[in-house]
């Protein structure tokens, strides 16, 4: 039980943080860029800054589904962010391009990441079902054999989320002082971006907190079970 207990507990503070998240958006939303750029031009101004050509910059659905693809070479932008010219899209928009940066400069954190994303994919969906069986029994847990099975789809899902804290962290730095530096969010704009970009980076520590302590709940349970 004390997995499923962890779950829901950082579930709640997920939701918590994502909800604190969506206002900060909301409010500096509403803070518009001096220089009237919108979160498109400001993404397309960066990459230009760094010499990166290859980079495509498209429009996806929903809010804050914001993401570099290092497959396909796009930064993808949400509405808000693709056509807002205020202070919000133009701290997501540079954040997403601080993945680009990261792609076209061999940033090793980010290649760990990306190599591992198929592995945690499958693991993903071991816990799944780890997670549907133990509701239904909890004894499952108790085979030895089973058990290395879940501690091994945890430790990689815990590797997964620890790496992504410093892809996302970087991201964030370069964001910053591209903005900074370029003269596009300065002062209180540049205050509110960094703002933004912070609260944005506490829902990624939430999840990777949320992956340790599952994993380590797993692994003394495990060892405690070989005494």
């Amino acid at each position: 039980m004390g997995i499923i207990v962890i779950s829901i507990l950082f579930t709640v503070i997920g939701m918590i943080l994502s909800g604190t998240l969506r206002g900060k958006f909301n409010k500096y939303s509403q803070v518009p860029l001096t220089n009237g750029m919108s979160g498109a031009e400001v993404a397309a101004t960066m990459l230009r800054h760094y010499g990166i050509s290859e980079v495509q910059i498209t429009q996806v659905d929903g809010q804050l589904t914001d993401h570099y693809n290092p497959l396909t070479k796009t930064v993808n932008l949400s509405y808000d962010v693709y056509h807002g010219r205020n202070v919000a899209a133009a701290a997501v928009a540079s954040h997403e391009c601080g993945h680009a940066v990261q792609h076209a400069t061999a940033y090793s954190m980010l290649k760990m990441r990306s190599a591992l994303v198929p592995i945690v994919n499958v693991a993903a969906s071991i816990q799944q079902y780890i997670f549907m069986f133990a509701l239904v029994s909890m004894s499952m847990l108790k085979n030895p054999i089973v058990m290395m099975v879940v501690l091994v789809a945890f430790g990689i899902t815990c590797l997964f989320s620890l790496v992504t804290l410093p892809v996302e962290f970087d991201a964030s730095r370069r964001a910053l002082a591209w903005l900074d530096n370029s003269g596009v969010a300065r002062d209180s704009q540049y205050t509110g971006a960094k703002d933004a970009l912070f609260w944005a980076a506490m829902t990624y520590v939430a999840a990777a907190l949320a992956a340790l302590l599952q994993f380590v709940y797993l692994l003394l349970r495990f060892m405690g079970s070989r005494e």
